[in-house]
């Protein structure tokens, strides 16, 4: 079984803003709640997130390598993350609107052992909920 979830957030910024935290790959990994840690590369298209994931064949700190697979600044960008328990794409595209801006979110997540694909069925919505508020923390931060 396959998880997808597609959500759009408004935005009263400009898309400079929004792609400026959207292209940003510490930004997104700080933003969910079960990236326990993480580092990104200095390319800046790769990153490495540490996962606690609270699943019972779960027991260890899962590893996922991600990549920004598409960068099309500043629109778009798609990355993609491997690991031994999952798969996940994630995908933002940005479009302006008047006095603001649209940021489209889609999030694809395959497990590869029982239990992943449920727990992201029940919490991947949190997750973008997660991502939303990062984002106006981070606009009224720099206001």
């Amino acid at each position: 079984m396959t998880v997808r979830v597609k959500r759009t957030f408004e935005f009263d910024a400009p898309g400079e803003r929004v792609w400026e935290f959207i292209a940003d790959p510490a930004k997104r990994a700080g933003a969910i709640s079960v990236v326990d840690r993480f580092d990104v590369a200095d390319d800046g298209r790769h990153a490495t997130w540490y996962l606690e994931l609270p699943i019972p064949l779960v027991r260890s700190t899962v590893t996922v390598e991600t990549e920004d697979i598409e960068v099309d600044e500043p629109t778009h960008v798609k990355f993609v993350g491997k690991s031994r328990v999952m798969r996940v794409t994630g995908e933002h595209t940005i479009e302006e609107r008047d006095g603001g801006s649209r940021l489209v979110n889609e999030f694809i997540v395959d497990g590869r052992l029982p239990g992943v694909e449920a727990f992201f069925e029940r919490n991947l919505d949190r997750e973008l909920d997660n991502l939303e508020a990062a984002l106006r923390r981070e606009f009224e931060a720099t206001a």
